[in-house]
């Protein structure tokens, strides 16, 4: 992630760790998605379920940090999150934590398409 609001996830394989590390690096380039923020926080809760993994991110006010457990708190911290709270429920593999987490920031909507949902 670049912690303004764009970050990415790679998984490979290697023949050693240095080559998975890198061929993971070059797979997370190519799958960046960027994330609503507002203020360093995200626009609205949001609850999803992965298989088993169950996340729940809040937005939070200014000075509260980032509220996260494991793999949750290195991907919102590289996203550029600074305030955020969040659960993680049901199964603590992290690559399904993850997963979930990108999920959540695919289907959250920015600033505008919430005030046009309003309307």
């Amino acid at each position: 992630g670049n912690k303004k609001g764009k970050v990415g996830m790679g998984l490979r394989k290697g023949v050693d760790v240095a080559e998975s590390v890198n061929k993971a690096v070059n797979a997370a380039k190519k799958n960046m998605i960027m994330v609503p923020l507002i203020n360093g926080t995200i626009p609205h809760q949001i609850k999803l379920k992965y298989k088993s993994s169950r996340i729940i991110l809040l937005p939070a006010r200014p000075g509260t940090g980032i509220i996260a457990g494991g793999a949750l708190r290195s991907v919102l911290d590289l996203a550029g999150v600074k305030n955020i709270l969040s659960k993680m429920l049901g199964s603590s593999n992290k690559v399904n934590n993850v997963k979930a987490v990108f999920e959540a920031f695919k289907k959250m909507k920015t600033a505008d398409q919430l005030r046009q949902a309003r309307k």
